[in-house]
C-alpha cells in the first residue's frame, strides 16, 4: 500500500480509504412489519473491511446515516480483534438533526457506543453547505468539537461538504480545520468545491479527503466508445483505475475514499492504489482522461450518485433506482425502450401492491406526491420531484426522451 501526507497532521494515510456507505446488502423479511427490507450482509462486509485493512488500508470512513444507521454497527464489529488499533476511524455528526447544543453530546456518545471505541481519530460535521453551516454557528458545534477533543473523545476536527466554491472557502476560512472531505472526480473537476477548492484548502495544510471518485460508479460503466479509448491508451488500465489515478496524481489529495460493495472491488482498488504516485501521469495519460470525460459527458444527464441520502421516501418511491434507469435509458436511447419500460414495470406502482408484496421503498416514480422531503437531503441539489415526473412520463407514459432532454 502507498501512503501519503495527511495534510499537516503527524501521520501518513493510505492512498485508498474504505468508505462504508455502500457495503454489501441482502434481503430479509422484517417480522415486525412482514415486509422485505435490505440490510447489510454483515459477515461478508466484515470480511471485506478486514481484508482491506490487512492489505494496508488504514482509513475507515462511516457515518450515522449510512445503511439506515447499520454501517457504524458493522464497522464496530469489523474493528474487533485488534483491527481498531490498525486504522484511523472516522464518522460524521448528522448536522441536519441537531436542534440544540446538547444534541452533539448525545450523538457522539451513541456513535462511540455503536463503533465500540473510546475515541474517534477524525470527527466530521456531515454534509456542510450554506444552510447547515448556519446550524454549525447557531449551536456552537465547533466549540463542542473542541470540548470533545480536550476530553480525548476525538483527535481531529473536520467537515464533509456539498455546496459551491464560495461557500466552501467561507467554511474553510471560518476555522483552523484538520481535514475536509469533498466530492471530486475527473468527470466534472469544477463541481461543488472542485479543483479550486481542493488547492485552496490544501494550501492551508488541511488534509483533503476525496469522495465520489467514480461518480457513484458511473465512471466504471462500460460502453464501446470508452472501451475504445482505454484500449488505445499507452498503458493498460481499467476504467476505475483511470479515474483513481487521476486523483492520486495530485499532491493536494491525501486519501481517496471508495465505497466498495464487493471483495473483487477491494482487491482491484488496492492494486490500483499500490500502483499510484504523485505527478506520475504523463501528457498522453491526461489526454486519455480528457477523452473519457468527453465520452461520459454524452450520457450522464442527471448527476445522481446513488448515495441514498434521499431515502427512505415517505411514499415508498425508490428514488435512486428510478433516476438510475432514466439515466441509463437516456444513455442507450429509444432503441432500448422496450427493455427499459419492462424494467420500470417491475417497480411497484400503487399502495395496494406495496402492502401486498411488502415492497416498501420499491415503488416507481408515479408514487411521488411532490412532498419535497427529498430536496433538502440531496447533496447534488437535484430537483428530485421534477425528475421523477420525467421518469414516469418517459418510462410509464411512453413520452419520448427528446420531449424533455
Amino acid at each position: 500500500m502507498k501512503y501519503r501526507k495527511m495534510g499537516n497532521l503527524d501521520w501518513e494515510v493510505s492512498a485508498l480509504g474504505f468508505g462504508c456507505m455502500r457495503l454489501p446488502t441482502k434481503t430479509i423479511l422484517d417480522k415486525s412489519s412482514n415486509q422485505s427490507k435490505q440490510v447489510v450482509d454483515r459477515e461478508y462486509a466484515i470480511n471485506m473491511i478486514r481484508y482491506g485493512i490487512d492489505q494496508g488500508i488504514n482509513y475507515i470512513d462511516t457515518a450515522w446515516t449510512y445503511h439506515d444507521g447499520e454501517s457504524e454497527l458493522v464497522v464496530g464489529d469489523a474493528l474487533k480483534e485488534g483491527y481498531r488499533e490498525k486504522v484511523k476511524l472516522v464518522t460524521k455528526l448528522p448536522t441536519w438533526l441537531i436542534k440544540s447544543e446538547g444534541d452533539f453530546d448525545v450523538f457522539l456518545k451513541k456513535q462511540l457506543e455503536k463503533l465500540k471505541t473510546n475515541y474517534l481519530d477524525v470527527y466530521l460535521l456531515h454534509s456542510l453547505g450554506k444552510d447547515l453551516f448556519e446550524t454549525v454557528k447557531k449551536f456552537n458545534l465547533v466549540n463542542k468539537m473542541e470540548e470533545a477533543r480536550k476530553k480525548g473523545l476525538i483527535k481531529h476536527i473536520g467537515f464533509s461538504f456539498h455546496d459551491n466554491l464560495k461557500v466552501f472557502k467561507e467554511i474553510i476560512d471560518f476555522y483552523d480545520w484538520d481535514v475536509a472531505q469533498i466530492q471530486y472526480n475527473y468527470f466534472d473537476p469544477d463541481y461543488q468545491a472542485g479543483v479550486k477548492g481542493l488547492k485552496y484548502a490544501a494550501g492551508k495544510g488541511i488534509a483533503m479527503i476525496i469522495m465520489e471518485p467514480l461518480w457513484g460508479g458511473k465512471l466504471t460503466q462500460s460502453f464501446s466508445e470508452a472501451e475504445d479509448i482505454i484500449k488505445k491508451a499507452p498503458i493498460k488500465r481499467s476504467l476505475a483505475d483511470w479515474a483513481l489515478q487521476f486523483l492520486w496524481n495530485q499532491p493536494e489529495v491525501s486519501v481517496v475514499l471508495s465505497g466498495m460493495g464487493e471483495l473483487w472491488q477491494v482487491k482491484e482498488n488496492v492494486e490500483s492504489a499500490n500502483n499510484s504516485s504523485i505527478r506520475s501521469l504523463k501528457k498522453d495519460d491526461m489526454k486519455v482522461i480528457s477523452e473519457l470525460r468527453k465520452a461520459y459527458s454524452k450520457y450522464i444527464t442527471i448527476p445522481c450518485t446513488n448515495c441514498e441520502y434521499c431515502m427512505p421516501c415517505p411514499n415508498s418511491v425508490d428514488i435512486p433506482q428510478n433516476i438510475r434507469f432514466l439515466n441509463d435509458f437516456i444513455w442507450f436511447g429509444e432503441g432500448e425502450r422496450e427493455r427499459f419500460e419492462s424494467i420500470y414495470g417491475k417497480f411497484l406502482k400503487n399502495k395496494e401492491e406495496l402492502e401486498e408484496l411488502g415492497g416498501k421503498g420499491a415503488g416507481n416514480a408515479s408514487l411521488c406526491i411532490e412532498c419535497g422531503e427529498c430536496l433538502e437531503k440531496c447533496p447534488q441539489n437535484i430537483q428530485i420531484p421534477e425528475v421523477l415526473k420525467k421518469v414516469d412520463a418517459i418510462l410509464g407514459k411512453k413520452r419520448k426522451i427528446s420531449d424533455f432532454f
